[in-house]
């Protein structure tokens, strides 16, 4: 007899969630617009604004971050695109950030507005109080410190239970924003996962809508440890309407407790030329359809080399890319991993359908699968979503489109690919 080995819950939550020809068929459903949660938080009118459209260093990075880049209209629908993307473009994350002796603020705790494209101040911080509090080196940092939050009905509300997925590649394409900007900046970044989450849930008054996921470090230790600011904040509504989600809650409170990390100490290099990076920030999109043209090797190249360069964070856990080459000059088509391939062949219209039959999947130059046996689920899907946007901004840079791909038939693919772990994210690539 075999040995059992019971399923941790953010396994069974995981495979409660994934997807097979049969169950997309079975559990198809109809949006309710009625109850569609809206995409932005806002604080009273009452509290005070810095304009991030002003130039300065901290500010054009946090524009960077999550800024508004365009606008869609189609009948009856209306809705607007950011620097990070996010599936179905309903951005169920939000941004807070501390600020200590940062130009142009200050010295507080403040939301990154998106709609008004403004920080609203918060709390005030006085020096022996901060965020820092929250991380496992509580020595107080100047510098800008940024927390990310999930707020899953947005996702929920059209995904359903398996929407914390999307919470979670959200959060790591936010992640991977932040780290373009930074790039820019020329500041050393370092992401930490091992976070205080209850205790910043009381400090902000997060109700069961939101909870923080990770945060972002750009401050340099100046001091002494620091404390929680004493003044905890009221709630503030996120989404304007709300169902709960019993399994998306406990997989969220479950993912909070992490073993066996692995620190990740080397901040990558800038990948590409800086006024060319600086534009792609702003340029990329997700593509819908590709032209069947290939893409020149050495783009590939550079696209891989950038998703596989180091990720600095507390919890790093390793993602395994394997290539469905479809159209690459000078490469025969086949799977990939590597530097090897795996098995040779026009695996085109079998990528297409393990992406839930979208064409995305067999028209595009490159179809890649995202798959990991890391324990800690939500580092790891993180880490999937910043390599995600790790090559929305790579392939932009060279003209070359590029589209994530957050559903797919998770055992197929399992198969198709050979391996034991889980699929995290899937990802198109051509002209």
């Amino acid at each position: 007899m075999k040995n059992f080995h019971p399923l941790s819950p953010t396994d069974a939550y995981h495979e409660a969630t994934k997807h097979s020809w049969a169950s997309v068929r079975r559990n198809a459903h109809d949006l309710d617009w009625s109850t569609q949660p809206s995409a932005y938080k806002r604080y009273g009118a009452d509290l005070p604004r810095v304009s991030l459209r002003e130039e300065t260093p901290a500010k054009r990075f946090l524009y960077r971050v999550a800024g508004i880049t365009a606008k869609k209209s189609y009948p009856g629908v209306e809705y607007y695109l950011r620097t990070n993307p996010s599936a179905g473009a309903l951005y169920p994350n939000e941004v807070y950030f501390q600020a200590r002796g940062v130009e142009g603020f200050e010295d507080g705790i403040y939301h990154l507005e998106v709609a008004s494209a403004s920080a609203v101040l918060l709390a005030p911080i006085g020096e022996d109080e901060g965020l820092e509090a929250a991380l496992e080196d509580r020595r107080r940092r100047e510098g800008l410190l940024l927390f990310l939050s999930g707020v899953y009905w947005r996702s929920s509300w059209k995904y359903r239970t398996r929407a914390f997925r999307y919470v979670l590649l959200d959060a790591g394409h936010l992640l991977g924003s932040a780290e373009a900007a930074a790039l820019l900046w020329e500041k050393e970044y370092r992401i930490h996962y091992r976070i205080d989450r209850e205790g910043l849930g009381r400090f902000f008054g997060f109700g069961r809508e939101e909870g923080m996921l990770s945060a972002l470090d750009l401050g340099s230790v100046v001091g002494d440890e620091v404390v929680f600011p004493a003044a905890n904040l009221k709630q503030v509504d996120p989404t304007g309407s709300f169902e709960p989600n019993e399994r998306i809650e406990a997989a969220y409170r479950e993912s909070g407790y992490l073993q066996g990390c692995r620190k990740e100490s080397r901040v990558p290099k800038i990948p590409f030329e800086r006024e060319a990076w600086a534009e792609a920030i702003f340029r990329r999109r997700s593509i819908r359809q590709f032209s069947r043209r290939p893409i020149g090797r050495e783009e590939f190249v550079q696209i891989l080399r950038w998703a596989q360069a180091p990720v600095p964070s507390d919890c790093d856990e390793t993602l395994e890319l394997y290539c469905v080459l479809n159209r690459v000059e000078g490469m025969p088509s086949g799977l990939w991993r590597d530097g090897r391939y795996l098995k040779t062949g026009d695996f085109s219209a079998e990528a297409g359908y393990l992406c839930l039959e979208q064409d995305l999947g067999k028209e595009s130059a490159v179809t890649i699968f995202i798959a990991s046996s890391g324990e800690n689920y939500a580092p790891l899907y993180q880490k999937a979503g910043l390599v995600g946007q790790r090559l929305y901004l790579a392939a932009t840079v060279q003209g070359i489109g590029a589209s994530g791909i957050g559903a797919y038939y998770d055992d197929e693919v399992r198969d198709f690919l050979g391996v034991q772990g889980k699929i995290l994210y899937a990802f198109a690539l051509g002209r």
